[in-house]
Parts: structure tokens; sequence; C-alpha cells
């Protein structure tokens, strides 16, 4: 019973997670490369893994979120992240608002505009918040992320089952050019989810033990965050695998209209596993982009409030007014990028993923210095076989970044 009230925010963290990166550029990259990035896949989220735990974590040792914990490191830390906050949260949240109102669009054929219906979703998402806050959000997340993983894990056992052989004849693109590499560090990007998702998870872990009235213990911590991390890992992997079972060697170029690329999406699989299919992987992709969006909606708000809230003393009503202010003004933003770049989704999924890609190396570190204050408590330290994991994790970050840059600037 104490576990299970003590699971929640690695489910917002899995439900963050599992949206475009998965749905999206995991697809795409099975669909256009095979196998050959799987290498990618596993990389990405082994590299990010002690950076995104170091989120909750912190949280349960100190009591303070991240956003109070990089005021302590300095200024440079501090506005460092609140400029990528800033920077970056208008363009995330239209990318997955855009991809969840394409797959909305088909599966409900209402003759809805795409911007109405991404509309639509952000009034549903700010209803929920609004009305629920916190404890909805937390189970709603279990009941959606169980319910993808089975969805997700059945649809792969089909196309396993049904193809009887990989297309090997097919040519693999390149992985040298400019475009692969730019698509492979879009796809890492947010494989499984971006490294500032760990400020994210550390202000879930708060209002969760504010919520249960106790603090967190340190596997407790690590149960939840493992759960929902490993959760978002694996679902991404049985969408690169359906991407490499259903699509690869079809030949048919994707579209950059969100619509349309949902369209062809979920045609391609019911083509393959059957018409019977179709209406399923529709609503296993929709429930997983709604999850996402939910997810990301409810995220850049509350971090702002508390960014407020730190340089500001304010009531507890006065934070979550604030928090609704924020929650109108970034959906508002996010709708209106929606409104004039909705035909080139694909442009603006990779432009947003590759800004978290960039970000990630500047998160990273700042996240492991916090673990070298001295008031985290001793259950709460690292032993050196995890200290040096992650410093091999924060240089592969930072080769795969600069890697990445000469592709931009020098090729």
């Amino acid at each position: 019973m104490r576990l299970s009230q003590n699971i929640g925010p690695g489910f917002l963290l899995a439900g963050a997670a599992i949206g475009v990166s998965h749905l999206v550029q995991s697809t795409r990259a099975g669909a256009e490369y095979g196998w050959v990035l799987i290498f990618a896949l596993l990389i990405a989220c082994i590299s990010k893994y002690p950076f995104l735990m170091m989120g909750p974590k912190y949280t349960a040792a100190t009591g303070k979120n991240l956003i109070e914990g990089y005021k302590s490191l300095g200024k440079f830390q501090y506005y460092t992240y609140i400029g990528i906050t800033v920077g970056t949260m208008f363009i995330i949240l239209a990318a997955v608002t855009l991809v969840t109102g394409g797959l909305a669009a088909y599966f409900f054929p209402l003759g809805i505009s795409l911007s109405i219906w991404c509309l639509i979703l952000l009034c549903i998402c700010f209803g929920i918040l609004l009305f629920g806050r916190y404890n909805t959000l937390d189970k709603g997340m279990k009941i959606i992320i169980t319910l993808l993983t089975l969805l997700t894990f059945f649809a792969v056992v089909i196309a396993a089952v049904k193809i009887e052989s990989a297309p090997y004849a097919v040519e693999i693109p390149s992985l040298t050019t400019a475009s692969s590499i730019a698509f492979i560090v879009a796809f890492m990007g947010w494989m499984p989810i971006p490294i500032d998702a760990s400020i994210w998870h550390s202000i879930w872990t708060k209002e969760k033990s504010i919520l249960t009235g106790k603090a967190t213990t340190a596997d407790d911590t690590m149960w939840d965050f493992n759960i929902g991390y490993v959760a978002a890992s694996v679902i991404g992997i049985l969408f690169f695998m359906l991407g490499v079972l259903v699509m690869f060697g079809n030949g048919l170029e994707f579209s950059k209209s969100s619509v349309t690329f949902s369209a062809q999406l979920i045609d391609l699989y019911a083509q393959t596993l059957g018409n019977w299919t179709e209406n399923f992987i529709a609503f296993a992709a929709f429930i997983t982009m709604f999850s996402t969006t939910l997810s990301v909606a409810d995220a850049y708000p509350r971090v702002i409030s508390e960014i407020i809230s730190i340089e500001k003393a304010v009531t507890k009503k006065q934070k979550f007014n604030i928090y609704l202010i924020c929650l109108f003004l970034v959906s508002s933003f996010a709708f209106g990028i929606i409104h004039f770049g909705s035909n080139q989704f694909t442009v603006l999924v990779d432009f947003a993923t590759g800004l978290s890609f960039l970000a990630a190396p500047f998160l990273a570190w700042f996240n492991y210095q916090l673990f070298q204050q001295k008031n985290i408590p001793k259950d709460f330290k690292f032993n050196k076989a995890f200290k040096i994991f992650s410093i091999v994790c924060l240089v592969g970050l930072v080769v795969f970044n600069f890697v990445y840059l000469w592709t931009v600037f020098f090729l």
C-alpha cells in the first residue's frame, strides 16, 4: 500500500515522455533507417538516466525542487535554466499539441480544422488542470500509461507474428550525411524525454509529498522513477519496432502535415496488420499524445509559478492563480505557433527536439553539481561507480552536441 501511494510522479514523467519522441520520432527512425538506429535509442535512454533520476531524488533528499537547487548553485545555473525554459516551452507545447490535434482530426472526422482541434485539446487540458489539479493528473496517468503499454505491446506482437521476415535488402540511408546526423540528434533529443523534465519530476515529487502529507524516502523515489522511466524507454523501443516491422522499406515519404502524417501512420498499420486494427492503433496513438499534451501543459506553468514564488513570497492561493495565468499564456502562445506553423509539423518537431538536445549537457551538469553539495543526506549520496557512470554519460552528451554543431555549421 505504501509503495502504491508513493508511485505517481514517475507515471507523470512517462506520460510526458511518451508522445512526439515515441509516436513520431521513434516510428520515423525505425521506418526510415530500420534496425540500425536502435543504438541511438539505447544510448539516449542510458545517457539521460542518471540526470533525470537526480530530479526527484534531490527533492526527496532536501525537500526542495531543482529550481530552488539551481538558485543555490549560483546565478549562472539559475538564469541559464530560466533562459532554456522560456526559449523552448512554447514551441515544445505547440509541437506535442499539433501531433495530438492531427490524431484527433483523424480519429474523430468531424470536419473540424486542425487549429480548432488543437484549441479544443488545450481547453480540455486547461479544464482538467483547473478542476482536478495534481490529484486528477496523478491518477489519470497511472491508467493511461498502463493501458498504453498493453496496447503497444499487443500491436508489436501482432506485427512480429504477421511479418515473416524484415526487408533486409532495402538500402539503409547513410548515417554520415548532414540530414541523417540532424535527424539522429533530433531523435535522441526527446528519447525518452528531454533532461529538463527532471525539473518537472522534482516539482511533481514535491506536490506528491504535500498531497500525502509525508516525505518520500530514497527507496520510494527510486521505485517511482524507475517504473516511469523504464516504461517510457520500453514503449519507445516498441514504437521503434513497429516502425521497422510495419514501415521500413515501404518507400512512402512522410508528409509535413500533422493530419496527413497521422493518416499515413495509421493506414500503414491497418494495411499490414489488418483493417480491424485501424481504430485500435488510432486510439493508442491518440491517448499517447493526449497524455503528453496534458503533462507538458501542466509542467511549464508549474515551473514558471515556482520561479516566481522563489523570487517573491506568495501564498498558496496566489501561487495557484499564477499557475493558471501561466497556463493560459503558455497555451495561448503555443496555439499561435500552431496556427502559423501547422503545415510544417515535422520541421517544428525536429527543431524543438534539437533545442532540447543542445540544452541537455547544461542541465545534466547542473543536476550533477547539486549532488556534490554538503546538504545532501548520506542515504541519498551516490557511490563512486555511479559518479563515474554519470560523468561518462555527461561526456557523451557533450560529444554528441559538438557533432551536431559541426554538422550544422560545417557540413
